[in-house]
Formats: C-alpha cells, sequence, structure tokens
C-alpha cells in the first residue's frame, strides 16, 4: 500500500515538473473517457494472443523439460535451445514473423504476437522445470529403481511431485512476460485491434494520457494474471509457500 502512495506522489511530482507527463487524475479521466468498449476491443485480442503463446510455449517447456529426465542426453541440446530463445532479440524475431505469419482475421490475435508470448516464456519454464525435477529425493528416486522403476515412472511418481513448487513458479513469473510479448507483437501491426495497436496509434496521435491509460491497463492485467496464478500455486501447491498442507 506504502509503495503504491510512493508511486503516485513521484509520478504526480514528475507530471507537474514535465509537461509532456500526463497527470494521474488526467490518466483516470482518459480510462473514463474511452469507455470499457475500447478497453475490451483491445485488451480482448492481446489477452487470446498471450494465452495461446503462454499455452504452446509453457507446454513445450515441459514436455522437453521432462524429456530432459527420460533421456538425459538431450540435456545439452534442449538448455541450449532454451538459451538461444531467451539471447535472440526478441524484435528481430518479430520483423521476421511479421513478413512470414499471415496477418489474423479481423478480431483475431496476431500470429507475431502469439510467437514472441510463446518465446517470453519458453527459457524460464524450461529452467524452473528443470531445477524442480532434479530436485527430487535421492532416496526416494531409489526405491522406485529397485522395484524396477524406469527414469519415466521416477519422473511421474516422484520428480513431478518435487517440482510442483518450482514450476508453479515459473508459470506464474511468464504470465506478465506472455502478455508483454504478445503486447510487442502487435506493434509490428497486421491487425485491427490490440493493445500494442492502440498505443501506436495513441502515440502518433500525441495522445499521451491514452498512451498513459493504457499503460496503466497493461499493468494491472499482467499483476492480476499473476496474481492469479500464484492463488492457483497455493491451492495446488501450500507446502510451496509454508502453509499447512
Amino acid at each position: 500500500m506504502l509503495g503504491g502512495v510512493v508511486i503516485v506522489a513521484l509520478w504526480w511530482l514528475l507530471a507537474l515538473w514535465a509537461a509532456a507527463i500526463p497527470t494521474p487524475v488526467e490518466v483516470v479521466a482518459e480510462l473514463g473517457d474511452a469507455g470499457w468498449a475500447y478497453f475490451w476491443r483491445n485488451f480482448s485480442v492481446t489477452l487470446a494472443g498471450a494465452g495461446t503463446g503462454y499455452l504452446w510455449g509453457n507446454g513445450l517447456a515441459l514436455v522437453l523439460s521432462g524429456l530432459v529426465i527420460v533421456v538425459p542426453r538431450l540435456e545439452g541440446l534442449i538448455t541450449q535451445l532454451a538459451i538461444i530463445t531467451y539471447c535472440i532479440p526478441i524484435v528481430a524475431v518479430g520483423i521476421l514473423a511479421v513478413v512470414l505469419i499471415q496477418p489474423p482475421a479481423a478480431g483475431q490475435p496476431s500470429g507475431t504476437a502469439v510467437l514472441l508470448a510463446s518465446l517470453s516464456v519458453f527459457f524460464t519454464t524450461v529452467v524452473a522445470t528443470l531445477l524442480g525435477l532434479k530436485s527430487a529425493d535421492a532416496s526416494a528416486l531409489d526405491v522406485v529403481a529397485v522395484f524396477g522403476g524406469s527414469r519415466f515412472t521416477q519422473l511421474v511418481k516422484v520428480r513431478l511431485v518435487a517440482a510442483l513448487p518450482a514450476i508453479l513458479n515459473g508459470l506464474q513469473i511468464a504470465v506478465p512476460a506472455a502478455f508483454l510479448g504478445a503486447v510487442l507483437g502487435e506493434f509490428f501491426g497486421k491487425i485491427e485491434a490490440g493493445v500494442g495497436l492502440a498505443m501506436t496509434l495513441a502515440m502518433q496521435n500525441s495522445d499521451a494520457p491514452r498512451v498513459w491509460a493504457l499503460a496503466l491497463a497493461s499493468g494491472v492485467v499482467a499483476l492480476a494474471g499473476f496474481a492469479l496464478v500464484g492463488l492457483v500455486a497455493r491451492l495446488v501447491a501450500p507446502w510451496s509457500k509454508g502453509a499447512a498442507s
């Protein structure tokens, strides 16, 4: 609470110092002037792209991380792939994607947005999942091995349970990353609606209050998604937060 008050106070001081920065009152007023329909039209498209990319990126990360445990020789290859997706300039990927991917139908998310959202979450989920899977208790793994269990059996019976808190943490961090990737993908155009497009149009019109209103709403949406996955994590794996099981 105190942190929020400090941020608003600093924002207000900056607005008084720099005329190009709208005050919090102006931004809140713009939220009302733009109306619910405007924000829903743009955010629904971006959320669809972010959600699709979130599922693809995290799903692939989870599958490949599990494959590393079953086939350890693949660890180097999959780890390098994750590092490449993290290090490659995402803007360069977006430029290529917008040329190669066909424009979406009206009201549908951009393929570029989905791709960048997927890339934005892949690395962190791979790292979190591998760390969690490798943290399984050695004695429990030995028991499964003694009874003839394979690496896959160890993965299903022991490692997944041990890795659940780490996986959920990775999925939680991936929420705002996916949303940011989707917004960035929309900046490249070829769409009729979306937060990225709305920001671009507002900047072209020098409409600072609307740009800030969109940025503020984006922060709220990303934070809400982060909190929602955190709540799910507490319900699914309460021991990871120190709660009673």
